[in-house]
């Protein structure tokens, strides 16, 4: 199963085959409280798409005897069926960035004895002791099903109702539905006082007064950028589950059209772009026996329903923000009268950021926390920091009454041997422990004693998968993943006096006597995502690049995680000039270091990394020769509110700063300068997130300026690439753009 791929193969097909050898690796894990079980992800092969659920029994005595062993098989369940998605799925999983098939997500039990997961629009259930998987008969098509924490019951969504039904199969009903909800409840969908408010309200401009009510799902700005994809959670005694309430009539429809196919009517899409309304968040707690408590609290400051947790450890908790997220509180909710109480609240003068696993309980009723404070982001346990400037804290992965699990990369002063790690450690009262030792980029999944270690190092292809008690390793988790032909030189390196993180790939072979090499510059550089990290295959399609004979560049400047808060910060209400200033200065500092030809410099991007390619070739052609722009965000004004608002603010209080950071605006072509330089402007015409409008604009702008380019208009693709072929056909053209314009 693990190896190699025909030799027949080139490079850009076996990276859109094996959908950039992720098909056949392990993930999802889930730990059992016993640490029996290790509960995984993981399909056939490195070409299969099709995830199984997998169980790994860990009570054997030795490593030998550990069994791995399949849960349920998604070919037998639908006995050769093809697997059909309906467009809510379809949506949740362009959010997720989900580009496999079959089980592609699963929920359990508090035991993890049962699991449950929806399979082509059908809810299925697993033993996962005995290894046997039935579908429950239910209304379809069903999303994100989850068995309550004693394993009785299940609930899912469908048909925008939240629906519950017993583990058995029986007893199959709504606890709220939109068709059915209480005529007083509504009927308060659109007011703005202070007891029903959920968004600012920008004026009614694109209402169409059909929205859509949905219970027990993430509106779509908390699935796209608050990390938040659920929209319900069980009380730890499984009689009364926490459900959001999301009425998208608020928010302005956007049309998302096939021109490929005129004979299809456009989709209606609610999109809040920057300025204009949301959808309205509510909160109820809905029992079994039927009761229905609406959960308060200042909705009109703080519309952001970003975070929830129910645990035995504390009544539910609740992290919700203003609208300009720099104010949130942590509230505790009374379920049995939906009043709330403030835990806790942080205020910021740029943002607050939104972490994974926190806010939580501890045990001990202690509330856990990411704080930035003292130029540090730092893990909070009540209201004591138990961590300092030397580590900066990524996520919480698990909390016991004897430490708290984290991720975190070095803090600001790290050395540059340091450049792209992320470890796990141990936090206590008594100190920090590592718990992952090799250099690369680590996390963990901990229950029961067992720890599952994945770690991803320079040296190895994909990531490895270590099953740990007592610092003992039980078992390593099998990866079925395609070996790739490629092995990235890297050089993992800081630049300028920002010590700005970067990596440099060179061409496989080259000698110094090759002399310089047009360079390719091929960041994202922006929020949320870092390209400079300790692994092996974030750098495969960068290599393949370089041996077609590239210096490539990637660069984190200003803006990207991982860091410290001031650097995340830096950007604020200047997404466009830091985040270039970054590259340039990364390009030139290195420039003595590395055998970059200055007179030959290109950049290539996607999605912000699209953004900064544009930025890049418009405003600096001293530097930057070509560019390839990928599903950029050329107008700020048409992206997302809770995105776009924490880095620009309102559009309407601050035009200046978004008609600046923008690359069109209504005037025109604005802030180019210079020679017009080669332009390839790429764009999925089915994109939802980074709409094509935005190049269309620019194109627009572009033409209307006299710069000459290039746009390729891919048919069918979303803000995803997916598809096979025009993944490999994707790279291919960018090569050959490359060497057209560059003379490469």
């Amino acid at each position: 199963m693990t190896s190699p791929l025909p030799p027949q193969l080139s490079f850009p097909r076996q990276h859109a085959r094996t959908q950039r050898f992720t098909l056949g690796a392990p993930r999802a894990f889930t730990v059992s409280p016993d640490g029996r079980r290790v509960v995984f992800l993981r399909s056939r092969s490195g070409t299969d798409r099709a995830n199984m659920l997998w169980v790994m029994d860990v009570e054997a005595s030795s490593e030998s005897e550990v069994a791995e062993r399949i849960a349920a098989d998604p070919a037998a369940l639908l006995r050769g069926a093809t697997e059909e998605l309906s467009a809510a799925e379809r949506a949740r999983r362009e959010r997720s960035r989900e580009s496999g098939s079959g089980i592609v997500g699963y929920a359990t039990d508090a035991a993890v004895e049962l699991a449950s997961f929806a399979l082509s629009g059908r809810l299925f259930t697993a033993e996962l002791r005995a290894g046997t998987a039935r579908e429950l008969p239910v209304p379809r098509p069903v999303i994100d099903p989850r068995p309550s924490p004693d394993g009785r019951h299940v609930a899912y969504v469908a048909q925008g109702a939240l629906r519950v039904i017993g583990a058995e199969g029986d007893g199959d009903r709504a606890l709220a539905d939109p068709d059915t909800e209480p005529e007083a409840e509504a009927s308060t969908a659109g007011r703005t006082d202070a007891s029903t408010a959920g968004r600012t309200d920008a004026g009614t401009a694109g209402r169409t007064g059909a929205g859509t009510v949905t219970y027990g799902l993430a509106e779509f700005i908390a699935a796209e950028e608050m990390g938040r994809s659920r929209g319900y959670w069980w009380s730890p005694e499984s009689d009364r589950l926490l459900v959001a309430r999301v009425d998208d009539s608020p928010v302005r429809r956007w049309w998302i059209a096939d021109p490929a196919h005129p004979e299809h009517e456009p989709t209606a899409v609610a999109y809040p772009s920057a300025g204009t309304p949301n959808a309205e968040v509510r909160l109820f707690v809905l029992g079994l026996d039927g009761s229905r408590t609406e959960v308060t609290w200042d909705r009109a400051r703080y519309p952001y329903l970003a975070r929830a947790h129910w645990s035995a450890a504390g009544a539910p908790l609740l992290l919700v923000q203003s609208r300009d997220q720099r104010g949130q509180l942590y509230l505790a909710v009374d379920p049995d009268t939906g009043t709330t109480r403030m835990v806790h609240a942080d205020d910021d003068p740029e943002w607050l950021e939104l972490l994974p696993g926190v806010p939580a309980w501890s045990p001990s009723g202690q509330l856990v926390r990411i704080a930035d404070e003292g130029g540090a982001r730092v893990l909070t346990v009540g209201e004591r920091p138990l961590t300092g400037p030397q580590l900066h804290v990524r996520a919480v992965l698990d909390i016991t009454d004897e430490d708290v699990l984290v991720a975190a990369s070095a803090g600001a002063a790290a050395s540059a041997a340091e450049t792209g790690e992320t470890h796990v450690y141990r936090v206590n009262e008594l100190g920090v422990e590592r718990v992952s030792q090799e250099p690369g980029v680590h996390s963990a999944v901990r229950s029961g004693g067992v720890t599952v270690l994945v770690s991803a190092r320079p040296d190895h292809p994909g990531a490895q998968v270590q099953v740990v008690r007592d610092r003992k390793q039980l078992a390593l988790v099998a990866s079925y993943a395609e070996q790739p032909g490629i092995t990235p030189r890297v050089t993992l390196t800081e630049a300028g006096e920002r010590r700005i993180p970067c990596a440099v790939l060179l061409p496989t072979g080259y000698r110094a006597s090759d002399g310089p090499l047009p360079v390719l510059l091929d960041p994202y550089g922006g929020p949320h995502h870092a390209r400079v990290v300790a692994a092996h295959n974030p750098y495969l399609t960068s290599q393949w690049f370089a041996d077609q004979g590239f210096a490539v560049l990637i660069a984190d400047g200003r803006g990207t995680p991982g860091r410290s808060p001031a650097w995340e910060k830096a950007i604020k209400d200047n997404l466009a000039s830091a985040v270039l200033d970054d590259q340039v200065e990364a390009l030139q500092a290195l420039a003595g270091a590395f055998p970059f030809d200055l007179s030959r410099v290109a950049i290539r991007g996607w999605s912000f990394g699209g953004y900064l390619a544009g930025l890049a070739v418009l405003r600096r052609p001293d530097v930057f020769h070509a560019g390839i722009v990928g599903a950029p965000v050329t107008d700020q004004r048409l992206y997302d509110t809770h995105y776009t608002e924490r880095y620009l603010g309102d559009p309407a209080a601050q035009p200046a700063v978004y008609a600046e950071n923008s690359l069109v605006t209504d005037d025109g072509l604005s802030n180019a300068v210079g020679p017009a330089r080669p332009l390839m402007i790429v764009h999925g015409l089915a994109d939802d997130n980074v709409v094509v409008a935005h190049t269309l604009r620019l194109s627009s702008a572009l033409l209307a300026a006299g710069h000459p380019h290039e746009v390729l208009p891919l048919s069918g693709v979303t803000h995803m690439t997916p598809q096979e072929q025009v993944a490999e056909n994707l790279l291919l053209l960018q090569v050959d753009f490359l060497k057209r314009t560059l003379g490469a």
